[in-house]
C-alpha cells in the first residue's frame, strides 16, 4: 500500500473518531488492513482493468452507494480514482466533488491531457505541496485557482524519538554508540534515485558510517550491484520492507532523502517528528516540508549531498538537540495529523455551503 493509500486510511479513521461518516469505495485493492476503525464502512468494487464490463459494473455500483448515501461531500483520490468520480458526476451533478493529486507530474502526456478535459467535472482539487499545485498550472492539467495545497499529515504520537527504539534497531545492527548510521525510507524506484545516494555515501570514506535502506522495488539488484561497485556494501544494511519504519528513526542520526522528484516527501515530516537531523534534495515539496530544519541540496548532485551528510553528523550535540526539539514543534504545528483533519473538516464545510 503507497503513501496516498495510508494517507486516505489515517485521516478517514481521524475523521470517524470525531464522529464523522466515512464510507470508502475502492476501485480495486484491499485498505481493510490499513484502516483501524471498525465505523468506516469499505466496499471494494474489484474492477479488472482490461474487463469492460467490470467497469460498467462498478460504475452502477458506485452511482447506487453515492445515490442512496447522499454524502455531503465525495473525495477521490490518485488518478484512476479521480477520473473516476468525475466521470460518475455526469450522472450527479450536484455532488460535491473534490479530486486529490499526491504529486508533482502524472506519468505521461496522456494523463495530464486527461485531467485538463476533466476539470470542469470535480468541485476542487488538491495537491500536496505549492510545488505540485504550480506544476499543475504550469501545464495546464488544472486552472489557476480550481487547485489548492492539502498537506499530508502524520501521526505524531507514533513519529517521535524513543532512546529505547534506538537501543535496540542499533543493537539488531549489532553497532554501538560510536558508530554512525544513515537512514533512507523509500521504493527503489527511478523518482528515489538510490544511486545518487550511494554514490554520495561511497564519498564517505569512515568505516564507522553505516547506512540502513527500508524499502523494495525493480531496481533492488542493480542497486545492490552499484554498491558492491561502489565498494560500499559492507557498510549498508538492505532491510527491505518494515513496518516499524518510526524505530528506525530514532536509530539512526542523519535521515536522508536523495529523490529526483518528489510530490510531497511525507517521510521527511516523519523523520523531522522523530527529531532527526534530515538531509534532502530540493525537489517538489520537500523545501515546504524541510523548512529551516534541516539541510537541502540540489537533485543529483552527490557531492553536495555528502558534504551535506558530513556536515549534519559533525554538529554537536547541543545543536543536534536544539535542532530535534524546533524539528518537532515545527512538525506538530504544520502537519500533525490533527492540524490536516481540521484543515479538510473546513475545506469539507466550506464546499457544502457553496452548493457545488
Amino acid at each position: 500500500m503507497g503513501g496516498a493509500e495510508c494517507q486516505l486510511c489515517d485521516v478517514a479513521d481521524a475523521l470517524s473518531a470525531r464522529g464523522h461518516q466515512i464510507h470508502i469505495i475502492c476501485l480495486s485493492g484491499d485498505v481493510t488492513k490499513k484502516t483501524r476503525s471498525k465505523e468506516v464502512k469499505i466496499t471494494n468494487l474489484k474492477i479488472r482493468k482490461k474487463n469492460i464490463f467490470s467497469w460498467f459494473l462498478a460504475y452502477a455500483k458506485a452511482w447506487l452507494i453515492i445515490h442512496k448515501s447522499n454524502p455531503d461531500i465525495v473525495h477521490s483520490h490518485l488518478f484512476h480514482a479521480n477520473i473516476f468520480s468525475r466521470l460518475l458526476r455526469l450522472f450527479m451533478p450536484n455532488t460535491k466533488l473534490i479530486s486529490s493529486l499526491h504529486s508533482s507530474y502524472e506519468r505521461g502526456f496522456g494523463r495530464m491531457l486527461i485531467y485538463r478535459m476533466t476539470d470542469c467535472l470535480t468541485s476542487i482539487s488538491t495537491n500536496v505541496s505549492a510545488a505540485a499545485v504550480n506544476s499543475y498550472i504550469t501545464m495546464k492539467a488544472t486552472q489557476n485557482g480550481k487547485m489548492i495545497v492539502a498537506y499530508n499529515g502524520i501521526d505524531t504520537n507514533k513519529y517521535c524519538y524513543n532512546e529505547d527504539f534506538r537501543s535496540l534497531k542499533r543493537n539488531e545492527l549489532g553497532i554501538n554508540c560510536e558508530h554512525k548510521l544513515l537512514l533512507a525510507v523509500g521504493r527503489f524506484t527511478e523518482a528515489k534515485d538510490y544511486p545518487n545516494l550511494l554514490k554520495a555515501f561511497s564519498l564517505i570514506n569512515d568505516t564507522k558510517t553505516y547506512l540502513a535502506i527500508i524499502g523494495s522495488g525493480e531496481q533492488e539488484a542493480n542497486l545492490k550491484a552499484l554498491a558492491k561497485d561502489y565498494n560500499v556494501n559492507q557498510r549498508i544494511f538492505w532491510l527491505g520492507i518494515r513496518n516499524d519504519v518510526e524505530q528506525w528513526m530514532s536509530a539512526c542520526d542523519v535521515f536522508v532523502l536523495s529523490s529526483a522528484w518528489e510530490g510531497f516527501g511525507l517521510v521527511i515530516a516523519e523523520a523531522l517528528s522523530c527529531g532527526c537531523r534530515v538531509v534532502a534534495t530540493d525537489c517538489g515539496g520537500v523545501k515546504e516540508v524541510l523548512g529551516v530544519h534541516g539541510k537541502l541540496v540540489d537533485v543529483k548532485e552527490s557531492f553536495q549531498l555528502a558534504s551535506a551528510i558530513k556536515d549534519s553528523l559533525n554538529i554537536s550535540s547541543n545543536d543536534a538537540n536544539h535542532l530535534a526539539k524546533n524539528s518537532r514543534e515545527w512538525v506538530e504545528k504544520k502537519f500533525s495529523l490533527d492540524t490536516v483533519v481540521d484543515s479538510w473538516i473546513n475545506l469539507y464545510r466550506s464546499l457544502s455551503r457553496i452548493g457545488k
